[in-house]
Order: C-alpha cells, then sequence, then structure tokens
C-alpha cells in the first residue's frame, strides 16, 4: 500500500500540534491550582486538550486518505523534534550535540521505515 504525501503531511501537523500540547500542558500545569475545577478554568490546560483533539482528527483524515501505519506513526515520533525546538525557544531549554544526533536519528528511522511501503 503506497503513503499518500497528503496523509504524510497531515502527521507531521499533528506532530506539531502534539509538541504545541505539552507546551501547553507544561505551562498549565505551573499555573494550575490544586483544586479541580482550576484544571477546568486554566485556559493552558484547555488548549493542550484542543491541541490533541486536532491530533486526533489529522489521524483520522490521514488513515481516511490511506497509509500504513508502519510509515504514519514513525513520522509522528517528530514530535519530539518538536517538543525539543519548542522548550529551546520557550524555557530556554539547551539542545545539545547528543540531542541533534537522535533527532537526526529519528529522521533517518522515519525515512527508512517508509522506504519499504
Amino acid at each position: 500500500m503506497q503513503t499518500p504525501w497528503v496523509s504524510i503531511l497531515y502527521f507531521v501537523v499533528a506532530a506539531v500540534f502534539g509538541a504545541l500540547g505539552q507546551y501547553f500542558y507544561k505551562t498549565g500545569a505551573d499555573r494550575a491550582t490544586a483544586s479541580w475545577t482550576g484544571y477546568l478554568v486554566n485556559l493552558r490546560l484547555v488548549a493542550g486538550v484542543v491541541c490533541y483533539v486536532l491530533v486526533m482528527v489529522l489521524f483520522v483524515a490521514a488513515f481516511r486518505r490511506g497509509g500504513a501505519m508502519s510509515v504514519l506513526y514513525p513520522v509522528y515520533a517528530s514530535t519530539f523534534i518538536f517538543a525539543a525546538i519548542i522548550a529551546f525557544l520557550a524555557f530556554g531549554e539547551p539542545i545539545r550535540p547528543v540531542n541533534v544526533v537522535g533527532m537526526g536519528l529519528l529522521i533517518l528511522s522515519m525515512c527508512l521505515m517508509g522506504l519499504g511501503k
């Protein structure tokens, strides 16, 4: 089964939303109060949930257009790369050479997983 480029693109966009969701969860947790209502009215936590709903919508849209899970899910692993970039930009967390090597290996593995399909 050939995986359409549009399905791959949807998974890349889903990875970005997944990383943004983590950003919103972290910043929302930093501002959360101890009560359960504090979670419900915390706009950053709500934004994180919205991001994950968008991830699921993009997954369904990608699968509806066709594509192998063994190709698409490795693409979603790029969430780790986007999260590292967001953490660097938002919190000043360093991206060390070993992190860059790991990112390169993730990209290489995504490409290798797609070769057989």
